[in-house]
C-alpha cells in the first residue's frame, strides 16, 4: 500500500490508556511505512511511554495551525474514542480536497467492547448534512474480540517477541534492583495496574497470610496510591516494602515495551481500561481487568460481555465480580490449580485473536477499500 497521510486525533481522559492506544496505533502505521500526524491535547505521558519516539510519526498539539499549504494534506482522519477534531483542521481538509477532488476516508475509533453494539455498529456510515463537510461521510470502527469487528492491535513480531522472553532472567534483575523485597525465588508475581478496586483491601490482607509469598508488582500513579490506602488501615509500616507473606514492589513508569514485560514475568496481571487488557491477552498469563468506572454503571455490562466472550470460568467471573465490587461474596486468593486454569483460558482467547487481523491492518483495509 502506498504511504498515505495519517492525521489522529486524541482527547486525553485517562491519561495512560488514551494516548497510549493512539500512540501504539500511530507506530504501527508508521512501521508499516505510513505518515502519521498525532494531535493530542496532552502528550505529557508519552515522555516516558515512548521517549524515543518514532521514524514516521509527528507530534501536534492539540489547537495548533492546520498543515501549511506545503505539508501534506490528510488522506485519512482518524478521530479516537469519538473526539471531534478542531473545526479549524476540518475547514482545513475541507478547503484543501475541494483543489485536489479527493476526499480523505473520515473514520471514528470507537472504544473496545465485547458487547452486541461493536459488531452491528462497526464499519457504518454516518453522513454528515451541515457545515463545512456537508455531504462527506464518517466511518464507525470498532476496535474488538470477534471476527465481525476491527480486531486488535498487535505488532507482527509481538509473538516471537513474547517467546524469546527471559522470564527468569527478568526476576532476577528485579529483585537485584529492589533487595528489599527478597529474591522472590518460590513466589508468586503478580502486576497490579488499576484504578481503585473495592476488593483489593481484601486481596492485599489475603496475600499477607498466605502459605506462598506473593510479590506485588505496583505501577505508579493511582495504582500505588491505592494499594497505599488500603495498607495504611492495617497499621503496616509503609517504609518496609514486606507485610507478611506480600513483598510490595513500587515500580517507575517505563515505556511501552518494558510493560509488557512486566505481564509476561507475572503469574497473575490486574489491569484496566483497553490497552493494558488487550496486552494482558497478548501476554497468555492470568489475568483480572477492571473496566474504566462510569457513574451510569456501564461499564458492568462491559466487564460482563468480556468474560462470557473469554469463556471464563466459573471462579474467574466470580473473582471479577468481587473485584470490581459487583458481588459482595468473600474474594478468593487463587491458587497454583486456579491461576493455571485461567492462563489457560486466556491462552485460549488468544489463539482465537490470532487468527484474525489486528486493526492496523484492518484499518488499512479498510482505508483502502475506501479510497
Amino acid at each position: 500500500m502506498q504511504a498515505l497521510q495519517w492525521d489522529l486525533f486524541c482527547r486525553v481522559i485517562d491519561n495512560f490508556g488514551d494516548v497510549g492506544v493512539c500512540w501504539r496505533l500511530a507506530a504501527q502505521l508508521a512501521g508499516r511505512g505510513q505518515r502519521v500526524r498525532l494531535w493530542v491535547d496532552d502528550a505529557s505521558a508519552l515522555q516516558w511511554m515512548a521517549p524515543a519516539g518514532c521514524p514516521g510519526v509527528e507530534l501536534r498539539a492539540w489547537g495548533a495551525p492546520a498543515p501549511a499549504p506545503h505539508e501534506r494534506a490528510p488522506d485519512v482522519l482518524l478521530e479516537a474514542f469519538g473526539c471531534e477534531m478542531d473545526p479549524g483542521l476540518l475547514a482545513s481538509s475541507v478547503h484543501r480536497s475541494g483543489a485536489t477532488g479527493r476526499k480523505p476516508v473520515w473514520i471514528n475509533l470507537e472504544h473496545l467492547s465485547a458487547e452486541p453494539h461493536a459488531e452491528r455498529n462497526h464499519r457504518l456510515p454516518s453522513p454528515i448534512t451541515s457545515g463545512p463537510a456537508a455531504g462527506w461521510t464518517r466511518w464507525f470502527f470498532y476496535p474488538g474480540f470477534t471476527p465481525a469487528t476491527g480486531g486488535l492491535l498487535r505488532e507482527p513480531d509481538l509473538l516471537a517477541r513474547r517467546s524469546a522472553f527471559d522470564r527468569m532472567g527478568w526476576r532476577k534483575a528485579l529483585a537485584a534492583s529492589h533487595p528489599q523485597g527478597g529474591s522472590g525465588e518460590g513466589c508468586r508475581w503478580m502486576s497490579l495496574f488499576c484504578y481503585e478496586p473495592p476488593a483489593l483491601a481484601e486481596l492485599l490482607a489475603q496475600s499477607q497470610s498466605q502459605s506462598r509469598c506473593t510479590r506485588l508488582l505496583v505501577t505508579p500513579g493511582r495504582a500505588a496510591l491505592a494499594v497505599q490506602a488500603a495498607l495504611a488501615p492495617r497499621a503496616v509500616e509503609r517504609a518496609h516494602p514486606q507485610h507478611g507473606q506480600l513483598a510490595v514492589v513500587c515500580l517507575q513508569a517505563c515505556p511501552q515495551p518494558a510493560f509488557d514485560e512486566l505481564l509476561w514475568a507475572c503469574d497473575f496481571n490486574a489491569v484496566r481500561g483497553e490497552d493494558s487488557l488487550v496486552r494482558a491477552l497478548w501476554a497468555g498469563q492470568a489475568l483480572v481487568w477492571q473496566p474504566y468506572p462510569q457513574d451510569d454503571g456501564a461499564h458492568h455490562a462491559k466487564l460482563w460481555a468480556f468474560l462470557d466472550w473469554l469463556q471464563a470460568p466459573p471462579a474467574l467471573r466470580q473473582f471479577h465480580a468481587r473485584w470490581s465490587g459487583l458481588d459482595s461474596a468473600p474474594l478468593r486468593w487463587p491458587g497454583d490449580d486456579t491461576l493455571a486454569e485461567w492462563s489457560a483460558c486466556v491462552q485460549a482467547a488468544r489463539a482465537r485473536l490470532l487468527v484474525q487481523d489486528d486493526l492496523a491492518t484492518q484499518l488499512l483495509g479498510f482505508v483502502l477499500e475506501k479510497r
